[in-house]
């Protein structure tokens, strides 16, 4: 934190607002410290930082060869993200108690809240879609259903018509966390494919942006796509795709 602050030596920090030229002096005067930050006024993560500066700037790098090389497009791409006004209302907005406590839990459980409320919201947007097509006494949410043996269960977001008939199961999965837990949802898959009957059809309802971080991990979900073990993979944008092919479903299990 002392090399965050050091880099303001010489400045007053407090202005009635922050503009490109103060954003490219940081960045001048020690990058490294500048883009950290930087990433704390924005409040993302590294990897979410990465994602939204390539979408930005398109290849080239993000890195501080692609700020000297091309300093004003890389100034534009910060300036999109709305950084000037979050410096102005971080730097003049007066202390309280109250924030102290709020990064120290970020600073802990923060982030995985942060994970779970993106997870939770994409679960939220996914039942309404369901409830569209099926009536609520044919969706059992966050539950185990029976598995092919009988004998065991799995858990899954939804299961239609019922957990002890499974015939559509969907998940709905956020995925925009750190890798560890990008594995740990691979595994949660793997058991529900492995759990299920060859006559019950699983759909994945997923969103985020950190996959095209990990591709080989991608790569996996698309295998089991191709493969028959998930049916079909749908993000935000698919969502009238995914509601179709509800109906569709709905007509040929007579639900």
């Amino acid at each position: 934190m002392q090399l965050i602050a050091s880099i303001y030596c010489g400045q007053s920090p407090k202005k009635k607002s922050y503009t490109k030229k103060d954003i490219e002096e940081l960045l001048r005067k020690n990058f490294p410290a500048a883009s950290t930050l930087i990433r704390l006024f924005l409040d993302v993560s590294k990897d979410e930082m990465t994602i939204h500066l390539k979408e930005l700037l398109g290849d080239g790098g993000i890195g501080i060869k692609r700020f000297q090389k091309d300093s004003e497009a890389y100034l534009r791409a910060l300036c999109s993200l709305g950084l000037p006004g979050k410096m102005t209302t971080a730097v003049n907005t007066p202390p309280h108690w109250s924030d102290v406590l709020i990064e120290r839990l970020k600073g802990g459980r923060g982030s995985a809240i942060k994970g779970q409320q993106r997870g939770r919201g994409l679960e939220d947007f996914t039942e309404n879609l369901i409830r569209h097509v099926f009536d609520q006494s044919q969706i059992d949410t966050r539950c185990r259903f029976i598995g092919a043996s009988g004998q065991s269960t799995e858990k899954t977001d939804f299961v239609i018509p019922s957990r002890n008939d499974p015939h559509i199961l969907i998940e709905a999965k956020a995925y925009g966390a750190t890798g560890s837990k990008q594995t740990d949802i691979l595994g949660d898959i793997a058991r529900i494919v492995e759990q299920k009957r060859n006559d019950t059809v699983m759909l994945l309802f997923t969103d985020g942006i950190t996959w095209r971080e990990r591709l080989s991990d991608l790569q996996k979900l698309i295998d089991l796509q191709n493969t028959g073990s998930i049916n079909r993979i749908y993000t935000r944008a698919m969502a009238e795709e995914f509601l179709s092919d509800l109906k569709q479903l709905k007509i040929e299990f007579g639900l």
